[in-house]
């Protein structure tokens, strides 16, 4: 077990000036608070605190952190209370200490919403003091080196919540050992008998791979001696699960994957690093693509460091890292190597450093747009785990985001005007739509349109927790504003026959009251929105109003109620024509169209009530439309401003001939139709039937498409599928 003069002299070794007093006194009132208490090992408890505190020394974080690591256990475990650990040893202590105990109650595997809420609690508890973060990893480290004690079921739960969780914040924070670490520790328990065959392979070839290391690495030293470099040089094996996932993703066994080491080279300055990779390769040949620059373009996580793959010594591949003293240092302590020490104030991190870890101020922004916890949980998951690329704006500004992402991301990582906006992107003076997906180094410039707006197919481009929480909004916020317009003229319609006044109604609270409490809504928004989406008809409404007598025979509403005549006949003239759709005068109205026959501007058509999703419009021949519930049927006609872009499709049988298909396309093109899709097949009755998907904006100009069509030569039948 770890003593506390042991704790003590690591942290005097880098904090000169620390309080060892106050990790003196933390140290033994932990020890005193978990007597008794035993690990699953049989061991005292106390090992675990200790050793933790331990972790925390070698990624030389303040006197807080060391104490908080030592007590962190001692609030969910003991008797002791936070105002205690505040009283005993300070508020900076206490808040730490609380931090880790909330984040010690987390299963990131569970898919309740209340296990994803705790998660959106920590990542505000981490923007807030990252040090909180820190402290749980080195935690996490501690009980992965100890989880051979713990059930198989409790192994594979914390080993996936460990991969999936910890040790991509490990990389994202820089800590590369943690992150190397907690991969190969979860790799163990979740894939124990791959672990054994790759531990084994790599095992078998160990000495002749150190062999090598110091062979290669004594070389390059040399090599860089001769032009004048004072370097660093040593090598290394990939770790387990690296070289695991590679066999996968490539399919091959290990003797197949060839950059198995990696050598570092450190130097004194940056210019040194680049004249260090000439210096390589006019040795060896590098292999093309595989030279990445994260010194000019550092990443997320402050990672410094030029990458190269050369063909080596014995035709062998290897990886080489170039990097200077200090960025080595960042690399293996990531975030905790910025630290900067307070002798008044305690730890915190320098302003500079803060801003460059502005991905965790975003988190907590973000986290106040989503509305379900789960849906927080997959999108940080995408945001903080996922490779990076690196794009720039016209001004030359680099942008980071999730591989995989469009320039929807891009424009609402900008502003969320510019992204409801888009319509496309020039990249790199190209123009490209929105399904383009980004590349490093692309230069984007966002083109918007002022009356685009958000769809619902948005949320299959979108890749960034931002962009999918802004679309859903918006697209939320407009299909509410659509069923509480729809709920309000139906019930203004079922009003009509029921001869009673919307408006003497919504100036009559006790009236509105009643029928709220009756229908259990809390406000009447809520009433016209809830009547809009199907879930209440429009009729219990009239019936809680004026109530139908018991012989069912037709009721009067009160007299204070009651629409007066001419009034109504007001109404029903004045009703503006303003675009949209129009269902018995009531107009832009939530509707869906039905898949089944795809109604076009100017057919004959029929509306049908569906519950949750507003209007489902058939043509009026559908037979679906037929077997829908005649209660629920309702009038619907165009309106005459109607301009609605439909998909539709057209089955053209044609003569099985040469050039025939050509004369056909050629049609389209002459209307100015772009086919979207096209379906070819030749029969063996010299017959050709082709089915073409293209968008029309109505029936009267699918009309003009049909009859172009019929006076093609060869085309011996035209119909709409």
């Amino acid at each position: 077990m770890l003593q506390v003069t042991d704790i003590i002299d690591r942290v005097r070794a880098y904090q000169p000036a620390a309080d060892t007093d106050l990790i003196r006194r933390a140290y033994d009132y932990s020890e005193k608070a978990h007597t008794g208490q035993k690990r699953k090992s049989g061991d005292p408890y106390f090992i675990h605190p200790a050793s933790v505190a331990g972790i925390i020394t070698e990624l030389r974080l303040d006197t807080a952190s060391v104490c908080a690591g030592l007590l962190h256990d001692v609030v969910e475990d003991t008797l002791a209370t936070s105002k205690d650990i505040e009283r005993e040893f300070g508020s900076e202590v206490a808040s730490l200490v609380d931090g880790v105990t909330k984040l010690g109650k987390i299963n990131f595997t569970s898919k309740e919403d209340r296990q994803a809420e705790n998660f959106r609690k920590m990542v505000v508890a981490m923007a807030r003091d990252i040090r909180v973060l820190l402290i749980k990893l080195c935690d996490r480290v501690d009980n992965m080196r100890t989880l051979e004690h713990m059930k198989p079921d409790s192994q594979e739960r914390i080993a996936r919540e460990t991969l999936e969780i910890y040790a991509p914040l490990a990389n994202r924070l820089g800590i590369q050992a943690f992150k190397s670490e907690l991969e190969d520790l979860s790799f163990r328990w979740l894939e124990p008998d791959s672990y054994i065959e790759v531990q084994q392979a790599v095992q078998k070839t160990k000495k002749e791979r150190e062999r090598y290391i110091q062979d290669v690495s004594k070389t390059l030293a040399g090599r860089l001696a001769e032009q004048g470099f004072a370097a660093d040089v040593s090598g290394r094996s990939k770790h387990l699960y690296s070289v695991w996932r590679k066999m996968k993703a490539n399919e091959c066994t290990i003797e197949q994957i060839h950059d198995l080491i990696a050598f570092r080279i450190s130097v004194e300055s940056v210019s040194d690093c680049y004249a260090s990779l000439g210096v390589i390769h006019s040795r060896w040949t590098p292999v093309p693509g595989r030279f990445k620059d994260y010194i000019a373009l550092p990443k997320p996580n402050m990672y410094q460091s030029l990458h190269t793959t050369v063909i080596g010594p014995g035709r062998e591949r290897i990886e080489i890292q170039i990097r200077t003293h200090e960025m080595n240092r960042v690399a293996e302590r990531g975030i905790a190597a910025h630290w900067k020490y307070k002798e008044r104030h305690g730890g915190g991190i320098a302003d500079s450093d803060a801003q460059r870890f502005g991905w965790l101020r975003q988190l907590m922004e973000w986290q106040k747009d989503l509305k379900d916890p789960a849906e927080f949980l997959e999108g940080v998951k995408v945001d903080l785990f996922q490779d990076e690329v690196y794009v720039f704006t016209p001004k030359g500004e680099v942008r980071v985001f999730p591989r995989g992402s469009t320039p929807v991301d891009f424009a609402f990582a900008i502003h969320s005007q510019l992204g409801e906006h888009i319509t496309g992107a020039r990249v790199n003076g190209k123009l490209e739509p929105l399904r383009y997906k980004l590349r490093n180094g692309d230069v984007l410039e966002i083109v918007t349109a002022p009356h685009q707006q958000p769809s619902k197919d948005w949320l299959d481009i979108a890749v960034t927790t931002r962009a999918r929480a802004k679309i859903r909004n918006f697209l939320r916020q407009e299909q509410r504003d659509k069923s509480l317009k729809l709920g309000r003229e139906l019930v203004e319609r079922e009003f009509q026959k029921g001869s009673v006044s919307l408006t003497k109604l919504l100036k009559n609270e006790p009236e509105l009251r009643k029928v709220l409490e009756a229908l259990s809504v809390a406000h009447l928004d809520e009433l016209f929105i809830a009547i809009g989406y199907g879930k209440i008809d429009s009729k219990d409404v009239l019936d809680v109003v004026a109530p139908p007598s018991v012989d069912g025979a037709k009721s009067f509403p009160p007299e204070q109620l009651r629409e007066g005549r001419l009034a109504g006949f007001v109404r029903k003239v004045i009703k503006g024509d303003d675009g949209g759709i129009r269902l018995n005068g009531i107009d832009d109205v939530l509707v869906r169209y039905a898949k089944c026959c795809n109604p076009l501007p100017g057919d004959d058509i029929l509306g049908f009530i569906t519950r949750g999703r507003g209007v489902t419009i058939h043509r009026r021949g559908c037979p679906k439309a037929f077997d829908t519930d005649p209660e629920r049927r309702v009038e619907i006609s165009w309106d005459s401003k109607a301009k609605i872009n439909r998909s539709v499709q057209l089955r053209v049988v044609t003569a099985n001939r040469p050039g025939i298909l050509a004369t056909v396309g050629q049609t389209f093109s002459t209307l100015s139709i772009n086919i979207s899709e096209a379906n070819c097949r030749a029969g063996d009755d010299g017959k050709a039937i082709n089915v073409f998907t293209f968008i029309c904006s109505d029936l009267t100009q699918l009309k003009s498409v049909i009859r172009a069509l019929q006076k093609v030569p060869g085309v011996v039948a035209v119909e709409r599928t």
